[in-house]
């Protein structure tokens, strides 16, 4: 037995799928020759070969295999007229069984809890077995799965009568085109200069651990995925899939999402959370950013509370820009410390409930406000209000103030935006862009459209979690190489790998000085 065919074999065990699968399907007069453990180890194979999601491919990643193996596995089976090898006909014939054993009775667009189980399992048993990574903080993002079938045709909006009933030979009747039953129309960005562009299929979503903040780098493993028709919204579809996690006592300490997911309703995606004990470090819409409200004359921005007097300048800071020179960065990061001085102090965690307690700056020692008077004697190294609000209000009145979690619901994270902490956590969030990219490698599995000719939410989630397993070997084994090469050369003495230099400035003016 290969080691790949050993790792996959314990990868498939420790998940317990197999047996959960099993006890859904029917009893039959004889016994299936192909198990749901053949089955899901024959697709993993599959998947590990870089070839696309077909049941042929199975069965024949099956038949690879050396006698002994298939012997053991159950496609070479002994019966009364000699060996039996494994057809065609059988394994589509267990497909079907296990996808409409794992699907819904009325298919909806979203996965049953039986087949959310199945997946959480096949993936936490990757993470499990190929290494359990030293970190509790992820990255979530979606993106398209667009299905092999095509849309089905609109209706017509006038349609003519009939002028015969007889079919006519000549001029059959248009064929209709098949449809997947669960498939819906989803957007995606492109980069193409209309940005965005339409698909039929569904969105996958996937968790990828990242290191902790101040954590050692880990391989970046996708724990768990979520498969979902574009008729559901994929920030509320992903809080029931954490939510298992954090019953199976899996803690998530940082979660990283962009603007698609905190641009949702605070009640869809931000609070159940923040009721989990989960830190958000995410990017805030447009819409989002800047000063949106007040609380006991305290400014809302940016998911903090400022001072009343905070510059309109300093409030209106933007994230900085990818491009930006070490000149550009060095000013953006005084400003963002010189609005930090203007926040209000957090002076109690929140409660169960959501409610903290904040302090005004000035009482903090934070900046010079003569509604504080103690605060007059600090240095004059910092901000001083000069034009404090005439009619003071309660933020500037009271020592503390109480704020409770309507304010800043949808805004409020771990790190101040667009402070340097908040870029340098938020910068591990490109792990999650890092999973998609490699599932549409073509050099290992492309998930584009033709990938998976199968119809339906469960067949096409089953084959993709098998293709995230096999994505989980191979990003384990690089991490592991990498992680080996600067110990051997130190123990080697050797000088540390750098990286190839392609083109030098001596070749381009050779190149461009070569006559015609």
């Amino acid at each position: 037995m290969s080691a790949e065919l050993e790792l996959i074999e314990q990868i498939i065990d420790a998940s317990g799928a197999p047996g959960r699968i099993e006890a859904l399907l029917p009893a039959g007069v004889r016994p299936r020759q192909l198990r749901a453990r053949t089955l899901l180890i024959g697709m993993t194979l599959t998947m590990l070969d870089g070839r696309d999601a077909l049941l042929t491919g199975v069965l024949r990643s099956l038949l690879r295999l050396g006698e002994a193996d298939q012997l053991r596995l159950g496609v070479i089976v002994d019966r009364q007229r000699g060996p039996h090898r494994l057809t065609y006909r059988q394994l589509e014939y267990t497909y079907r069984l296990i996808a409409t054993s794992l699907a819904k009775n009325e298919p909806d667009g979203a996965p049953s809890e039986t087949l959310s189980a199945v997946l959480d399992e096949l993936l936490e048993a990757s993470v499990t077995v190929l290494g359990q990574p030293g970190s509790n903080s992820y990255a979530v993002d979606w993106t398209d799965l667009e299905t092999w079938a095509r849309p089905p045709p609109k209706p017509a909006a006038d349609p003519q009568p009939a002028a015969t009933t007889t079919a006519d030979p000549q001029h059959p009747p248009p064929r209709e085109r098949r449809s997947d039953p669960e498939a819906a129309w989803g957007h995606r960005n492109t980069n193409h200069p209309a940005k965005s562009e339409i698909f039929y299929g569904y969105y996958l979503q996937a968790l990828t651990t990242v290191k902790d903040e101040h954590g050692p780098e880990v391989p970046e493993l996708a724990r768990r995925i979520h498969l979902a028709s574009c008729n559901h919204d994929p920030p509320a579809q992903i809080i029931p899939v954490i939510k298992r996690m954090h019953h199976d006592d899996i803690p998530i300490c940082d979660l990283l999402a962009d603007s698609g997911y905190s641009y949702r309703q605070p009640q869809t995606f931000a609070l159940p959370l923040r009721a989990l004990g989960t830190q958000l470090i995410i990017d805030l819409h447009p819409n989002d950013r800047g000063p949106n409200g007040t609380h006991m004359g305290a400014i809302c921005a940016n998911g903090q509370l400022y001072c009343p007097a905070t510059p309109t300048t300093l409030l209106a800071l933007q994230p900085l820009a990818h491009s930006a020179t070490d000149q550009q960065t060095d000013a953006h990061d005084q400003q963002t410390r010189e609005l930090a001085r203007y926040k209000l102090a957090p002076i109690t965690a929140p409660d169960h409930d959501g409610y903290h307690r904040v302090s005004c700056p000035a009482a903090q020692q934070k900046l010079r406000c003569p509604h504080r008077p103690a605060s007059m004697t600090l240095p004059h190294n910092r901000p001083t209000i000069h034009q404090p609000p005439q009619h003071p209000p309660a933020c500037c009145t009271q020592k503390t103030i109480t704020v409770p979690p309507t304010v800043n619901a949808k805004t409020a994270q771990k790190h101040d935006y667009p402070s340097p902490a908040h870029r340098r956590s938020y910068n591990r969030r490109t792990a999650a862009e890092r999973t998609f990219a490699t599932l549409t490698n073509r050099a290992t599995n492309d998930l584009s459209r033709g990938w998976c000719r199968l119809f339906g939410l469960a067949p096409t989630a089953l084959f993709t979690a098998t293709a995230l397993i096999a994505r989980n070997i191979r990003t384990t084994d690089a991490f592991a190489a990498r992680q080996a090469d600067p110990q051997h050369r130190a123990q080697h003495a050797l000088q540390p790998k750098r990286r190839r230099r392609r083109h030098t400035t001596h070749d381009l003016i050779n190149a461009a000085n070569q006559p015609p």
